[in-house]
């Protein structure tokens, strides 16, 4: 086997690892692994070790391997993953922004012709070119900033041209870009105007949508939104196990501004339930009895001004707790999940190895993706590089410390 495969990277003043973390309950700073002046080998996009710079040196010099040289104090992390976003989509929502924070309340806003229709109308309006240059953009920014696989949903199309639209937008731009895309259809985000009433288009969608969704390879799950402005759930409960027949996977927007979803999310062992603000006890033990993964979405909280979803008893409740952005037009624009990661750590009193898990490996489960999230041997070399010597520091800056150094695959993006 050829040597020049083989990339070593490093020294590093410490590679925190997140190996051999439990996937749910609480976590203690001091069982985050690290590895110090460590440096990582990496053949074809592959973590092959993590060690010793001092042991893995000589190694590469002997075998002529490549060296990366990392010449400044640095921290390295697996590359962050944000699990539910909505990137792809047109137009702006600062006219509700404004509203809100004037003191309409959001559900006064969609049921006054505002919100998510409000996105869909411009959406429509826009070509799928117009769509995948808006979304290359956000990619590009997400990248910067340390995310290197990321969740992004259709829901702005709610008709079988628009909704294919976008999902194809998605599918283009994750092939244009280092930033990995995994495509969520959730065409069941509001009834459209076309339809009278949720049970009728959701049949629609299962017909009509869905199965070509499918045959073109555009999404492997569904999402449906659960709640007073959207579906119900009885309709909801339908609809997935109903997908889950043609084969996908769930996960499910649940608990925003009322209980019931997660209920549902339970019945059909959803992959996750996202967002959870209202979310109490009843529904924490309903999520663990399923297995169902807590994603928690502290840019709504903040894009709202409302309180944070319960992640502190979701842990000691012992769920696990994935950490989102769910960037989008309308409740969460902000879109930076260091930052937002950071803030609901202070308001939850998380520590930053529940943090760190909550945007790494975790979250890597509420998506089921299994080869990535930690920095061991066989995952993917997706990192991240902070000019630090300390772990600590980058949390403590709460957002305004960005990675340095990005590396997707173990091709080096952001240097």
């Amino acid at each position: 086997m050829s040597t020049a495969s083989f990339l070593l990277i490093g020294p590093f003043t410490q590679v925190v690892t997140m190996a051999d973390l439990p996937l749910t309950g609480p976590l203690l700073d001091e069982a985050l692994p690290i590895e110090e002046q460590a440096g990582v080998l990496v053949q074809n996009g592959k973590i092959v070790r993590v060690d010793a710079f001092a042991y893995l040196l000589p190694e590469a010099e002997a075998n002529g391997y490549a060296i990366q040289w990392i010449e400044e104090p640095m921290v390295l992390l697996p590359g962050l993953i944000d699990a539910h976003t909505h990137l792809c989509y047109a137009g702006s929502r600062a006219k509700d922004y404004a509203l809100r924070i004037a003191g309409k309340s959001y559900l006064e806003i969609a049921r006054s012709g505002g919100g998510i229709l409000d996105t869909v109308r411009k959406t429509r309006k826009a070509s799928q070119a117009e769509l995948e240059q808006s979304l290359l953009q956000r990619c590009q920014r997400h990248l910067q900033e340390g995310v290197t696989t990321c969740e992004v949903k259709s829901g702005y199309g709610l008709n079988l041209e628009d909704e294919l639209k976008m999902l194809r937008a998605i599918q283009n731009v994750s092939q244009q870009q280092p930033l990995e895309l995994v495509p969520t259809c959730l065409a069941a985000h509001m009834v459209p105007p076309e339809f009278e009433d949720g049970a009728t288009y959701l049949k629609h969608v299962l017909k009509v949508l869905l199965p070509q969704v499918k045959a073109e390879g555009l999404a492997n799950r569904v999402d449906i939104f659960i709640e007073d402005t959207a579906f119900d759930e009885a309709d909801a409960l339908r609809y997935l196990k109903d997908a889950q027949e043609l084969g996908f996977d769930i996960t499910v927007h649940a608990d925003q501004f009322s209980t019931g979803g997660t209920e549902v999310a339970a019945h059909v062992h959803a992959a996750s339930a996202d967002h959870l603000e209202a979310s109490g006890e009843e529904e924490i033990h309903l999520m663990k009895k399923a297995g169902v993964v807590a994603t928690v979405l502290p840019g709504a909280s903040v894009g709202l001004g409302m309180h944070y979803a319960p992640a502190r008893k979701m842990l000691d409740a012992g769920l696990c707790v994935a950490i989102a952005t769910d960037w989008n037009p309308g409740s969460a624009p902000m879109g930076d999940l260091l930052l937002q990661s950071a803030l609901l750590g202070a308001a939850q009193k998380l520590t930053m190895a529940e943090t760190w898990a909550g945007i790494t490996y975790r979250a890597a489960h509420a998506l089921r993706l299994t080869d990535r999230g930690t920095l061991v041997t066989g995952q993917l070399a997706d990192m991240i590089a902070f000019n630090t010597d300390d772990y600590r520091e980058i949390l403590y800056m709460q957002g305004k410390l960005k990675p340095s150094v990005v590396w997707k695959r173990g091709d080096l993006i952001k240097n």
